[in-house]
């Protein structure tokens, strides 16, 4: 089939996770011979989004570029919602894919619902039933399920959500979740091209001596703990306590290394740096892109985290997750025994950090436990049904 009979789809990121997940898709799509992918991008983050594309080597086709300093959700849904319906209107799209929860997602679900255009949806039916947490995450995925053609769930259990909420039977589809696939190829052309720890460190800006005691092959291995954070619904309180657990696990385990990229949002940077920023036990860097994210997943002892991708990342690389939430939408890990929810209580976070710390036996079996969250083919199983769908 010629590349102008080919049917386009849509394919529309707005924040770094969004692009690791679609990614793998993007390229199955450019494989297709009956269909034709178009990136659009809303800029909902930026520096992280650019990151994401150069990992990728992903250009979008159009860019919004709509983050603004400040952003009120109220107002980037609206311009999203604007720019999107334009959009979509010039481009003619067979179908739109979205991926997640956020803003861009839900803003461009109605976008295309309101001009009639068939959603995809990639990674449907995540729950965890309180519209508080994550916020506003778990409202944005329970309003686009609905109106979305393809569900692509990643689990049975999440495809199970869909069908006690009604959403037919032949709209749900389990996949497996694409960010395995993406875990996959970088992991895969990084084998390809030797990564040198002080390299890595410099462009990381990881303390030299943090390489030196923990990242540089050869020698006494020394144990270290990789920490990401930045949900909204622990603004505040919840930092605090976050950043006093890591305080006193850093005090109790002296001999233990702490690695931190913070995240941009001046709601997480202010209480973190402030608190831990004199600490000479916690290593505080920029956010990191996703290749050297993975690089330094796969050398850590464990990760504690409130990130939804880690959860379902670490456990292909054999890595315990602390979860730092109240309440996850992928139980399936927590079942699985390769994440711990430990919420933002400091008390908590310690004594599950403890019990890897202490206990060789424990982590052992934690670390050794399989990924609940598919091969790495999730991004074949999508493109299949589309073309089975779009082509008949």
């Amino acid at each position: 089939m010629k590349n102008g009979n080919k049917k386009r789809i849509a394919l529309v990121v707005g924040t770094r996770p969004e692009v690791v997940k679609m990614a793998p898709v993007y390229r199955a799509i450019s494989e297709s011979t009956s269909l034709s992918p178009v990136l659009i991008s809303t800029g909902q983050h930026r520096q992280m989004l650019d990151q994401a594309f150069a990992v990728f080597g992903l250009k979008p086709d159009i860019d919004f570029n709509l983050m603004q300093p400040g952003q009120g959700l109220p107002e980037l849904t609206a311009r999203v919602m604007t720019h999107m319906s334009q959009a979509l209107q010039s481009i003619g799209p067979a179908a739109v894919l979205l991926q997640g929860d956020t803003t861009t997602v839900l803003a461009s679900a109605l976008a295309a619902f309101y001009q009639r255009i068939p959603i995809g949806h990639v990674e449907a039916g995540l729950r965890t039933y309180d519209y508080a947490a994550p916020w506003p995450e778990e409202m944005n995925r329970r309003l686009t399920d609905p109106i979305s053609r393809w569900c692509f769930a990643p689990t049975d259990w999440s495809a199970n959500n869909l069908l006690a909420e009604h959403v037919p039977a032949e709209r749900v589809h389990v996949t497996g979740n694409t960010v395995v696939d993406a875990l996959f190829w970088v992991r895969e052309r990084s084998q390809g091209h030797s990564m040198n720890a002080e390299e890595l460190s410099e462009r990381c800006q990881i303390p030299a001596a943090f390489c030196s005691m923990y990242l540089r092959q050869g020698g006494v291995r020394r144990r270290w703990v990789l920490i990401t954070g930045h949900r909204r619904e622990s603004f505040g309180d919840g930092f605090e306590n976050i950043c006093r657990a890591i305080t006193e696990l850093s005090e109790r385990y002296p001999d233990i290394g702490l690695l931190y990229p913070v995240h941009m949002n001046p709601n997480v940077q202010e209480p973190v740096r402030r608190i831990l920023g004199g600490n000479p036990r916690v290593a505080l860097i920029p956010p990191v892109t996703y290749a050297d994210f993975i690089w330094l997943m796969e050398r850590c002892d464990f990760v504690l985290s409130d990130s939804g991708g880690v959860q379902e990342e670490a456990p292909s690389l054999g890595k315990p997750v602390l979860v730092m939430r109240e309440t996850t939408e992928r139980p399936e890990g927590v079942r699985a025994g390769t994440c711990v929810l430990v919420g933002t209580d400091p008390n908590c976070i310690i004594g599950e950090c403890a019990r890897l710390l202490d206990d060789p036996g424990e982590y052992r079996r934690r670390s050794q436990l399989a990924n609940p969250y598919g091969d790495g083919r999730a991004s074949i199983k999508i493109r299949t049904l589309l073309e089975a769908d779009l082509t008949r």
